[in-house]
């Protein structure tokens, strides 16, 4: 029963002397806005449109190294409604052009903007006309298969929060077929991602990113999955045997002590599993001959791929030249 009340009274309502003339002028001003809708559409107007232009019989033992889609971008000046049905129809205006008409023979393809234009003229009825087409020409690029295996790395900038850093970059997939002219080939050692912008992570961070190339180079493929690890920086030491070079036969040096303390900073993943034999302390033989002192000079010689701002706790120490068989 509310139901129907509620529905007599909208129709009431509606059907009132007062609301009766608000939706007979209502009515006029839609048929109005239609009029003058229709009438607008009528005249001519001009609007720039980007037809798609596809590159097609191209020889099976070619290569494009250029895209094989492009696009340029018409001016067509014709009445609203013919506009309006190219803007938002269901029609394709793309147009393809015959790799054979336009390949130039030296691994380049050249297609003016006349036949261009002609083409897409083709695509429009009679009573359009295309007034401009941009660019004034569009090149291909191809090569007859020639090939090359390169490693890919990442620019831009990317740093994690305070206390941690990036302890591994790995790429999904690591290297990239790249396809050029046999001079750019020779050229290209590395493939660069475009530049990355990430700041104030902490955990595990994937990029899905495109790879940047010159125009007229082909990558496959041309988006990688690339992974940045993160770890915790902290301060540790380790103790390393003191190792002597450059010690003639029948000699051994032996320092006081026989270790030394390094101090580094290293994530804590990778401080659980290192070893004193990864780092190497040295003293020079020849250098304790050049100038004899109390002491000798010690050298961090090598440290573990990770390992940042290691230092030896002491620099000199006591030594003792000894002949073997003494």
């Amino acid at each position: 029963m509310e139901g129907r009340n509620l529905i007599q009274i909208i129709k009431d309502f509606l059907l009132s002397n007062l609301n009766k003339q608000f939706l007979t002028f209502l009515f006029f001003i839609l048929l109005s806005a239609v009029f003058w809708f229709i009438l607008t559409l009528n005249d001519n107007y001009e609007k720039e449109m980007k037809i798609p232009v596809h590159i097609v019989n191209i020889p099976r033992n070619v290569m494009l190294t250029s895209a094989s889609i492009d696009t340029v971008r018409a001016t067509v000046h014709g009445q609203g409604w013919t506009l309006l049905n190219y803007l938002y129809g269901e029609h394709n205006h793309s147009i393809n052009v015959d790799f054979r008409n336009y390949d130039k023979g030296n691994g380049k393809g050249s297609i003016p903007a006349s036949d261009l234009k002609r083409a897409i003229e083709q695509r429009f009825e009679l009573s359009s006309k295309i007034t401009s087409v941009k660019p004034e020409k569009l090149e291909f690029f191809y090569n007859n298969g020639e090939r090359k295996r390169v490693p890919i790395h990442w620019t831009g900038r990317v740093i994690p929060e305070q206390l941690y850093f990036i302890s591994h970059v790995a790429y999904k997939p690591d290297s990239v077929d790249v396809y050029a002219s046999r001079e750019k080939l020779d050229s290209i050692r590395m493939i660069y991602s475009e530049p990355l912008n990430y700041v104030g992570f902490r955990d595990t961070l994937e990029v899905l990113c495109k790879l940047a190339h010159p125009a007229d180079v082909k990558v496959v493929p041309e988006r990688v999955k690339i992974v940045f690890h993160t770890d915790v920086l902290t301060e540790e030491s380790i103790e390393v045997p003191i190792k002597c070079v450059n010690l003639p036969a029948g000699k051994t040096l032996r320092t006081f002590p026989s270790k030394v303390r390094v101090n580094f900073v290293a994530g804590i993943s990778q401080i659980r599993s290192l070893s004193p034999d990864e780092f190497s302390v040295v003293a020079d033989y020849l250098e304790i001959q050049q100038k004899p002192s109390d002491k000798c000079n010690l050298y961090l010689q090598s440290v573990p791929h990770g390992i940042n701002r290691a230092t030896l706790s002491v620099k000199q120490v006591d030594y003792l030249i000894e002949e073997e068989g003494n």
